[in-house]
């Protein structure tokens, strides 16, 4: 595994992952599936923190040769921004855009960066490819919610791998 895998599997996922979000309409994404459930636009506007964080992370990690980052916290994240209020299509087009440039940077990270320490939040150290790789992981996982189990993935929350 290396930054260039990891790359080439964002990029196919969001390829993948186009068509069927494309496919739900904008009131469908609008709604919740359970009181206190997210709807399709909160879990995607979920991913765009999260490609977001994760730029700084995978940019910052390697210029310094080590990172500590705040955690986030997700709900109050999404309560701020309201991305119900928003248009489907152009939360479809941030969340690819934003994970095709994503894709590029770390196709560019250096190999010798992989081992690079990474501390966010409370968690434990990780390095920065399994950093990029659960990145990749947790998107899939995320998409699997909106759109039905499409993408195969083994990803766990950081508070269930503790």
């Amino acid at each position: 595994m290396d930054f260039a895998t990891v790359s080439d599997d964002l990029n196919e996922t969001v390829r993948a992952a186009l068509p069927m979000l494309h496919r739900i309409s904008n009131t469908e994404a609008s709604l919740s599936a359970a009181p206190g459930k997210w709807s399709k636009k909160e879990i995607l506007a979920h991913l765009i923190d999260s490609a977001s964080n994760n730029h700084q992370r995978f940019v910052r990690a390697t210029i310094q040769g080590s990172l500590e980052f705040p955690g986030y916290e997700q709900d109050k994240c999404i309560a701020v921004q309201k991305p119900n209020q928003m248009s489907w299509e152009m939360l479809i087009d941030l969340w690819s855009s934003y994970n095709w440039y994503l894709a590029h940077v770390l196709s560019q990270l250096p190999t010798s960066c992989s081992e690079t320490s990474c501390r966010i939040g409370a968690h434990a150290p990780v390095t920065l490819l399994w950093l990029a790789k659960d990145y990749v992981e947790h998107s899939k996982h995320h998409l699997n919610q909106i759109v039905g189990n499409k993408f195969p993935t083994e990803w766990k929350s950081w508070s269930a791998k503790a």
